[in-house]
C-alpha cells in the first residue's frame, strides 16, 4: 500500500542518527508515500542526519533546537513557504539534565525538572500550536511516551512524571483539535537503544528485562514504531483514532 499518503507532507523532530525512533519514522511515512521535512539539533548532530537523507524524501533539511527562541518556529515558516500545509508531525525529542535523570525524583532540582518538562513536554504543545494552522484538512500530531508515565521503573526517575504530563496534553490537545479534525496521539514503545536512552541509568538491564518478561520475548525495533505511526497517519486505518497511548513493546505492559 505504497499510496496510502500520497501527497502527504510530514515534519520529524528527533532523529539523532540510524538508531532513533524518528528515523523508523520517517522511513514508514516514505515508504507510504509521504514527503518528509527533517531537522537536526545542533551542527555536530547534522553530520549524523545528513547521510540518512538519501534514504527519505526530504526536500526540508533545518536545524531545529527547540531550547532556542525562534528555532522551532523558523521551521513552521519554511514549511509555510515550500508547502503551504503540513499533515503529518512527529515529535520525538526528550532530555533531563544528567543529575536530576540519575537522581531521585523528590530530589530534582526545579531547573532540571522544568528544562525536561519544557523539551519533553511542552514543545509538543509548541508544535500542535505552529502545526493547526498549516493542518486545513486535518491531520496527525505523534509524541512518543514509555510505560515509566503509567508505572514506576527502576531508574526512569523524572521522566515518568514528565512523560506522565505528555501523555494527559495528548488528550487534552485531541480533544481541542478534533473538530478540526486534528488527530493527536502518543506512542509508547518498549526500551529502544537510542541515543536518548542511554542517558538511563542501567539501561542495559531495562532493555533486558522487558524482553524477557513481554510475551513474544524479543525487543522492540525501530521499524515496528515507525509502521504503527505511518498507518495511523492514514485516514483509511488512523481516522477514528485520537487522544490514546498506543503501546508497541510486545506486550509488556500487560504483565504483572
Amino acid at each position: 500500500m505504497p499510496s496510502l499518503l500520497q501527497n502527504k507532507k510530514a515534519l520529524i523532530v528527533g532523529i539523532a542518527n540510524e538508531h532513533s525512533i524518528a528515523y523508523g519514522c520517517a522511513k514508514a511515512l516514505c515508504a507510504l508515500g509521504a514527503e518528509v521535512a527533517v531537522t537536526y539539533q545542533t551542527e555536530k548532530g547534522k553530520a549524523f542526519v545528513e547521510p540518512l537523507l538519501q534514504n527519505l524524501n526530504a526536500p526540508i533539511f533545518q536545524q531545529c533546537d527547540v531550547t532556542v527562541d525562534g528555532s522551532l518556529e523558523a521551521v513552521f515558516e519554511t514549511i509555510k513557504q515550500k508547502w503551504g500545509k503540513l499533515d503529518i508531525v512527529i515529535h520525538a525529542i526528550a532530555f533531563a539534565p544528567k543529575e536530576d535523570l540519575w537522581g531521585e525524583v523528590y530530589q530534582s532540582s526545579r531547573e532540571g525538572f522544568l528544562k525536561a518538562m519544557d523539551v519533553s513536554c511542552h514543545s509538543f504543545i509548541r508544535m500542535a500550536q505552529l502545526a493547526e494552522p498549516l493542518m486545513k484538512d486535518g491531520g496527525s500530531l505523534f509524541t512518543m511516551s514509555y510505560y515509566g508515565a503509567e508505572k514506576v521503573i527502576p531508574n526512569y526517575s523524572v521522566m515518568g512524571p514528565v512523560k506522565a504530563a505528555l501523555e494527559a496534553s495528548v488528550r487534552y490537545m485531541a480533544a481541542e483539535l478534533g473538530a478540526k479534525n486534528i488527530r493527536v496521539n502518543a506512542i509508547s514503545p518498549g526500551p529502544l537503544k537510542t541515543r536518548a536512552a542511554s542517558g538511563i541509568k542501567m539501561f542495559e538491564k531495562l532493555l533486558v528485562d522487558a524482553a524477557e518478561k513481554a510475551p513474544i520475548h524479543q525487543q522492540v525495533t525501530i521499524e515496528q514504531v515507525g509502521n504503527m505511526v505511518a498507518y495511523l497517519a492514514t485516514d483509511e486505518i488512523g481516522g477514528a483514532v485520537t487522544g490514546q497511548t498506543i503501546f508497541v513493546d510486545g506486550g509488556y505492559n500487560v504483565m504483572g
